[in-house]
């Protein structure tokens, strides 16, 4: 199996598992944040719903990114169906920019900058795993956290959660 078919199957499993957090999140929270240093609860899950396109497919479409070029365009959704539709519209582009790619094109170096300083600078595939896939699964970690503070069951990831306990 060629390396970009192996991510992908990593990122359909991380991206499942993101799918049920997402669902939980209360509309009606969307304004709530824990502290005044924090994202609101919409912010939070809205960043999450967006990596998987800024993080898989912008990484194998482009050789960089510059903060001083590219405009960041914030999710504008105000209801719970925008931000799922948000989310699968990305995992799509993820998806279809990871079975398309080649081990060439996946080894290439990618760089995140901000004019003339340079944040860092890897390998696609290294990128997709940090910044894609492991960052998802830290945001992911902190939704629960306000999942639960906000008595929202909190689904497993990696088998039952307390709210879900084992069954059967």
């Amino acid at each position: 199996m060629e390396l970009n078919h192996k991510l992908l199957r990593q990122f359909e499993q991380e991206a499942a598992n993101t799918k049920k957090m997402l669902e939980r999140v209360p509309q009606e929270h969307f304004d709530w944040r824990p502290h005044a240093k924090s994202m609101t609860l919409k912010e939070l899950a809205a960043h999450v719903a967006e990596l998987p396109a800024m993080f898989i497919a912008g990484v194998l479409q482009a050789e960089e990114l510059d903060f001083t070029k590219q405009k960041y365009t914030p999710f504008t959704g105000t209801t719970h169906q925008e931000l799922m539709q948000f989310f699968e519209d990305n995992c799509k582009k993820a998806s279809k920019a990871l079975d398309h790619t080649n081990i060439v094109e996946i080894g290439k170096t990618w760089t995140m900058r901000n004019g003339e300083h340079v944040i860092m600078s890897l390998p696609k595939q290294a990128v997709i795993r940090t910044m894609a896939m492991n960052h998802v699964i830290h945001h992911r970690g902190q939704l629960s956290v306000y999942l639960r503070l906000l008595d929202v069951p909190v689904p497993g990831m990696y088998g039952p959660s307390a709210d879900e306990g084992f069954s059967g």
